[in-house]
């Protein structure tokens, strides 16, 4: 099923089931007022979701209305915890021997993770506000899974029966002041602003043949002011699953209903599916040619996130944002 939430009834959004196609929706207060509200009682709430997808997408649920997309909040407008992967380990080895560095052996056994923004996420059609282009702005497309409460020190295994929810997240990043913020040993603050989620998240089940060993089998495509940017591979290169990387941050601590766990930007070794950031197209072109050529985003720059099914159909919907200044 797909779930989302409109901008309206509070901070929260309002919860909303939407049809396969993305045409229609029919809100869920009798089941949820909020999808947080879903996930914390899951295995009551998902059923009777199912139930009304099921009539929404057979054309007989109550209330159904046309559904325009930017009418639509991130289906979490605010999470208790994002916590962001690096698991496609061609992105940090480019990246790395782009500074004549070796990734270290730890790296491909031991997730790469950071506490991330998750106060707020905006919407898919929203904004990407930054004070200053100065500071490097950079589109990161991600795939990212929602989980229920996940106990502390859980296995992978059992980690993969947590996962509820598969959605795609912009995890803006400020590329220019990375730097100077890692220098202080530290952590990210001020280079990560807020990230956007895609119009809607959908059960595993929803994903078919596509949802593998907890990854998504389709490629990332991303567009920049309308021209192709980039289609890399989500089920290729990703060294760690999602029960992987959920179990990697429950080790010592349990995981609230509600969590969103991020891959890191997708990346394949093979660089002529494109990229899905910025500073991945940056360190290709160094490499290649001994300095970046692409710019980061400036005002005004428009950036498209999708993944579709095999018959181009779209399935979580777009992320379509405009890079705006602060006013």
């Amino acid at each position: 099923m797909k779930l989302g939430s409109l901008k309206e009834g509070g901070r929260d959004g309002t919860l909303v089931v939407v049809s396969r196609d993305l045409a229609r929706a029919t809100k869920a207060a009798g089941i949820a007022p909020t999808l947080q509200a879903a996930l914390d009682d899951w295995s009551s709430a998902a059923p009777r979701l199912k139930a009304l997808y099921g009539d929404l997408n057979a054309g007989r649920a109550p209330g159904a209305f046309a559904l325009d997309l930017a009418a639509l909040a991130a289906p979490l407008p605010r999470a208790y915890e994002f916590v962001d992967g690096s698991a496609y380990l061609p992105h940090v080895e480019r990246v790395r021997r782009a500074r004549g560095a070796e990734v270290p052996a730890s790296f491909y056994t031991d997730p790469l993770m950071y506490q991330a923004t998750s106060a707020g996420f905006l919407g898919p059609r929203d904004p990407v506000v930054v004070p200053s282009e100065e500071y490097g702005i950079d589109l990161e497309a991600e795939v990212v899974v929602v989980t229920d409460d996940v106990p502390m020190a859980v296995t992978p295994a059992q980690a993969a029966r947590h996962i509820r929810l598969v959605g795609l997240v912009n995890d803006v990043s400020l590329r220019n002041l990375i730097p100077a913020e890692l220098a202080k040993g530290f952590g990210f603050l001020q280079s990560k602003p807020r990230s956007a989620l895609s119009p809607v998240l959908v059960t595993p089940d929803e994903l078919g043949e596509a949802w593998r060993g907890e990854k998504l089998h389709l490629p990332m495509r991303t567009w920049l002011n309308g021209a192709w940017f980039g289609e890399a591979e989500c089920g290729v290169d990703m060294q760690f699953s999602f029960a992987e990387l959920v179990a990697h941050a429950a080790r010592t601590r349990p995981l609230t209903a509600g969590t969103l766990v991020g891959s890191g930007t997708i990346a394949n070794a093979d660089t002529g599916k494109g990229a899905s950031c910025l500073a991945e197209q940056r360190t290709v072109e160094t490499l290649r040619d001994g300095q970046p050529s692409t710019p980061f985003l400036k005002y005004g720059d428009t950036l498209r996130i999708d993944v579709t099914d095999a018959l181009g159909a779209s399935i979580f919907g777009a992320i379509e944002q405009r890079v705006v200044p602060l006013r």
